[in-house]
């Protein structure tokens, strides 16, 4: 990838268009919600593909993310904790628990930063 310095930011062009990038919200994506959303969506597309490879139903899958960050240390990401709400019919809690550690341990992203951030993980499941 390449970016590519612009007044208020930097900017880069991937297959589904020009991604904008800032330190200023009113100017394009702040660097820190690319990282948690990078690291929810991984989580809810390995959780998805999961789930089905287990056999397991399921109607739709939110997942909303909250981070902690450090104001003293360059303000950084240090916790992220993931909840997924999975809409479905006769889903055990017991193997959506599996299922979760499964996908814990298939997340590139989750993986990527497991050793700097800290990712925890909650579920509900709503019938």
């Amino acid at each position: 990838m390449e970016f590519k310095m612009t007044e208020n930011g930097f900017e880069t062009e991937v297959d589904f268009g020009t991604l904008e990038i800032s330190g200023n919200a009113e100017y394009g994506y702040r660097p820190f919600q690319l990282l948690v959303s990078s690291i929810a969506v991984c989580s809810g597309g390995v959780l998805r593909k999961v789930l089905e490879r287990m056999r397991m139903p399921y109607e739709d899958i939110t997942v909303q993310a909250r981070e902690t960050r450090v104001e003293k240390e360059a303000n950084r990401v240090s916790e992220i904790h993931l909840h997924f709400i999975i809409k479905g019919k006769n889903l055990s809690e017991e193997k959506v628990e599996k299922a979760l550690h499964v996908t814990r341990k298939n997340c590139s992203m989750v993986q990527s930063v497991k050793d700097s951030i800290k990712i925890t993980e909650s579920f509900t499941i709503q019938a």
